[in-house]
């Protein structure tokens, strides 16, 4: 059995880490309030963009109005966008969107490259032996669109110029703060007759849109706009996707850990009562032990 002092020291070692997750999973709780107001904040325009895509793709010979709405004939390369962390201390998070990735395009028949974000995905994929296009890491605590456009430009320019003939999105879906489920998401070529997943109401929002408009200065060129910068905002969508999903898990093991440190200080502050109880027995035995040899002598 470990002396007091031994006992003493851990129990102010465990009491210290309690503190620090305790830290953590307040901090972690404010970033995912704060990481899904900035998605909110996303919805009007991308639900107000998707309408008017669905309303021009409704008129004939659609895949003919803009290159990133035309499907291959043939898939030969397919470009995956991975987003994970940059930090652990998430439980489970890192290795389930990188595993769920893995086990939907590890066995693909064509080649597959990939654009990480985040410097956990990146180095597991790099163990793995994956051939990474482009990585992202160190992003901003709270990334702005603008931070996270220059993705959605490679990934628009690696499609246009015929490199990669589909492009998948993998990032956790935020459902709530104790369920993250790691998603796969086609993001090029994009299929406008699907809205799921894409913006939230969808047919509450396209009510009444099958009235005609005119577009200015032509729906080609509200396409050319409208179409890469959807896509580009549909990867910052699941960047902050990602980003609650992270805080929820790390919030969550962190109050795991917190719960952990607790008990088991509790348990050496009961061993620590024995050894020092035992200390003070053994010491008030040593004291009858000379009384009784001192009136024997």
């Amino acid at each position: 059995m470990p002396n007091a002092r031994e006992v003493r020291l851990r129990i102010k070692s465990v009491k210290n880490i309690s503190q620090v997750t305790r830290a953590l999973q307040a901090v972690s709780a404010s970033k995912v309030r704060k990481s899904m107001q900035a998605l909110m904040n996303t919805r009007p325009y991308a639900t107000k963009a998707w309408q008017v895509l669905t309303h021009i793709s409704a008129q004939p010979a659609k895949e003919s109005l803009h290159p990133l709405l035309t499907k291959r004939e043939s898939i030969n390369n397919i470009l995956v966008v991975l987003i994970s962390g940059d930090r652990g201390l998430a439980g489970a998070y890192n290795t389930n969107i990188v595993r769920f990735c893995m086990g939907r395009f590890l066995e693909s028949d064509v080649p597959v490259q990939y654009v990480t974000i985040g410097r956990k995905g990146r180095d597991m994929m790099l163990r793995r032996r994956q051939k990474i296009l482009a990585e992202f890491t160190d992003l901003p605590a709270a990334p702005t669109f603008s931070d996270v456009s220059v993705i959605g430009h490679i990934v628009v320019e690696e499609f246009l110029l015929d490199k990669v003939d589909e492009v998948y999105l993998v990032y956790t879906d935020f459902v709530n703060m104790v369920r993250q489920d790691p998603t796969v998401k086609k993001l090029l070529p994009l299929e406008v007759d699907s809205g799921a997943g894409r913006v939230y109401d969808i047919q509450d929002q396209q009510k009444g849109a099958t009235a005609t408009y005119i577009y200015e200065p032509g729906a080609a060129e509200i396409l050319d706009e409208i179409v890469p910068r959807f896509t580009a905002l549909q990867v910052y969508q699941a960047i902050m996707e990602s980003l609650a999903s992270e805080h929820a898990a790390r919030m969550v093991a962190m109050k795991n850990a917190t719960d952990s440190a607790v008990s088991l200080a509790e348990m050496l502050q009961l061993e620590y009562n024995k050894a020092r109880q035992q200390t003070i027995t053994n010491e008030m035995l040593d004291i009858a032990g000379g009384a009784e040899a001192l009136s024997q002598s």
